[in-house]
């Protein structure tokens, strides 16, 4: 379970070790936890490092002045308060520095009472700016076009399931073939939970090459390997104090797997050219669409990982498996891309949910997903007939209907199959392909999420 909460970190930048020296006792013995930093360069790394409650920073300093440092520190952690120190109190300074971002400008020699309430204040609009997003991110969550729909008993017993370990810090791995919600109920176990207020930071294991997938989990110190001019927090220290997903975790390398089999047993890592120990307070879910004792068998999963993930297992069933919630799903998708299209669709014919309840739906709810948005798409009536509809039935789809498609969905078909083609030449290497479409990876990324493609799915081809 999550312990109490940990003192607030302070961030102290100033020039003057003398006067840093007397913050830190100040502020220590008002109960803070306090990183100091001498000058522009150190709080930036500090910042990159740990994510910090509020920061105190001098107006002049050698290297940079305040108002500066404090746009680049916010543009780290953008919900960070910032208090302003300056010998040179002025209205015009004071006001400059609000409108960049400061909460509050103090003017030196200071009483040690004023920082301290002045401190107090700035944490509790801190704490708020942080509730408003942290609420804004649950709506969004909760409204999300795939948010759980489920009416079938099956779906409702595993709910009921989710809703008692949500309260719990219990690991959690969930089976189930790829498009049947694993992410989806991840993020449900994780805003149910006492670590609502924390991140939820996802990661999907084949879908990182495996020499960066280190690199994106454990992070990086400054000078680690060539290029690294600057540290770099992973996808652990970032999920610090939420709930870590990793999605299809079979994929791991087996050197990867020890590490992370200490990573769950400590809650502590080393980054990349680290010699510290970095302690992480995490809850874990993983996520796998294979079988993971036949993988143990044929020596590609650890045994003892196994053991450290499958404590609270969850199998989430296929779509055909609970057919009886077709109907409902497919309302539900039909009603977000009325509304994404500006469409009137008002529902499906006999025939038309006839097809679709019969259908054995090998891509599950996404492959659903996609049926609704095609038929919606290309839809001219107020309802979606069965000539609508594009299924795929032992591995022959059903003809294009004879018309001429809209622009949009022809070039977003040739561009699937443009990606298919770049996948099955590259074998899955997504930095190559990238390259090739003269694309960045972020941005290819984002295509292949678009149209539902996995870089594993052509690694053998």
């Amino acid at each position: 379970m999550i312990g109490p909460m940990a003192a607030k970190k302070i961030l102290v930048v100033d020039d003057d070790p003398g006067l840093l020296t007397l913050m830190k006792a100040r502020l220590e013995a008002a109960g803070y936890q306090v990183s100091l930093a001498a000058g522009g360069e150190e709080a930036v790394a500090a910042c990159h490092e740990n994510i910090f409650s509020a920061a105190v920073l001098d107006f002049k300093m050698d290297d940079i002045d305040g108002i500066t440092l404090m746009e680049k520190l916010l543009k780290i952690q953008p919900y960070l308060p910032v208090i302003i120190l300056t010998a040179y109190g002025t209205i015009e300074r004071a006001v400059d520095a609000t409108k960049k971002g400061a909460y509050d400008f103090l003017t030196k020699p200071f009483e040690s009472k004023d920082l301290l309430y002045r401190l107090e204040k700035a944490l509790e609009v801190g704490r708020l700016k942080g509730e408003v997003e942290r609420l804004s991110h649950i709506v969004r969550e909760r409204y999300h076009f795939d948010n759980i729909i489920a009416s079938s008993d099956k779906m409702q017993r595993i709910l009921s399931q989710v809703a008692h370990i949500s309260a719990t810090d219990s690991t959690v791995c969930l089976y189930g073939e790829s498009g049947t919600g694993k992410e989806l109920m991840a993020k449900a176990i994780h805003l149910s939970s006492p670590r609502a207020k924390g991140p939820f930071v996802a990661i999907n294991c084949g879908a990182i090459p495996e020499g960066l997938l280190e690199n994106e989990l454990f992070g990086h110190v400054k000078g680690a390997f060539t290029g690294a001019d600057q540290p770099k927090k992973g996808l652990l220290q970032q999920a610090d104090g939420g709930t870590l997903f990793m999605d299809e975790i079979a994929e791991l390398s087996p050197p990867l797997q020890v590490k992370l089999l200490r990573v769950f047993q400590s809650r502590e890592f080393y980054a990349v050219g680290g010699i510290q120990p970095v302690k992480v307070d995490i809850r874990l879910l993983a996520a796998t669409n294979q079988d993971l004792m036949k993988a143990i068998r044929e020596g590609r999963f650890r045994e003892d990982l196994y053991y450290r993930i499958h404590v609270i297992p969850i199998v989430l069933p296929p779509l055909r498996e609970r057919i009886e919630d077709v109907p409902l799903l497919a309302k539900h998708f039909m009603e977000h891309f009325n509304r994404e299209m500006n469409k009137h669709v008002q529902g499906f014919s006999p025939e038309a949910m006839h097809r679709l309840m019969l259908y054995n739906w090998p891509g599950n709810v996404r492959e659903l997903a996609n049926v609704v948005e095609r038929a919606v798409a290309l839809s001219t009536a107020s309802v979606i007939g069965a000539d609508s509809l594009f299924l795929c039935s032992d591995g022959a789809c059903a003809p294009e209907p004879k018309k001429l498609l809209p622009l949009n969905e022809t070039r977003a078909e040739h561009e699937r199959t443009y990606l298919i083609q770049l996948l099955t030449e590259t074998g899955g290497n997504v930095s190559r392909a990238a390259s090739m479409a003269g694309r960045y990876r972020a941005e290819f990324y984002k295509l292949l999420h678009k149209y539902s493609l996995s870089p594993s799915d052509f690694k053998n081809r």
